[in-house]
C-alpha cells in the first residue's frame, strides 16, 4: 500500500510558476512508478506528466513539455512538478498517482494509488 498527499497548489498569475509536491508514505516507493494528472472542471482527467523508477526518465504531454519539469526524491519518497510559463489552461486539479509496473502509462486506469488532488489556479 501506498498513501500520497499533494500539496504547493495555489493561485497564481499567468507567465508565473508553482512546484507541487507529491509525499508518499507505506512501503518500496522507489519501486514505483509515479505521475501526475489534472482534471479540470466539467473535464476526463489527463495525463501531465511520468517519471521512471530511478528518475532517470521522464515522459510529458504535449501541451506542458518545456515548461513542466518533473522530478522525484527517493530518499524523501517525493516527487515534484515545476511548473513555469502558467496558462489559464492549466487551471485544474491536480493529482499525482502511483504504480507498481515499470512502464510510465499516460492512462490514469493503469494507476494503483493516487492522492486526494491540489487545485492550481492561474488567472489571466
Amino acid at each position: 500500500q501506498v498513501q500520497l498527499v499533494e500539496s504547493g497548489g495555489g493561485l497564481v498569475q499567468a507567465g508565473g510558476s508553482l512546484r507541487p509536491s507529491c509525499a508518499a508514505s507505506g512501503r518500496s516507493f522507489s519501486i514505483y512508478t509515479m505521475a501526475w494528472f489534472r482534471q479540470a472542471a466539467g473535464k476526463e482527467r489527463e495525463f501531465v506528466a511520468a517519471i521512471s523508477w530511478t528518475g532517470g526518465s521522464t515522459y510529458y504531454a504535449e501541451s506542458v513539455k518545456g515548461r513542466f519539469t518533473m522530478s522525484r526524491d527517493n530518499s524523501k519518497s517525493t516527487i515534484y512538478l515545476q511548473m513555469n510559463s502558467l496558462k489559464p489552461e492549466d487551471t485544474a486539479v491536480y493529482y499525482c498517482a502511483a504504480r507498481r509496473g515499470a512502464s510510465p502509462e499516460v492512462r490514469a486506469r493503469d494507476y494503483d494509488y493516487w492522492g486526494q488532488g491540489t487545485q492550481v489556479t492561474v488567472s489571466s
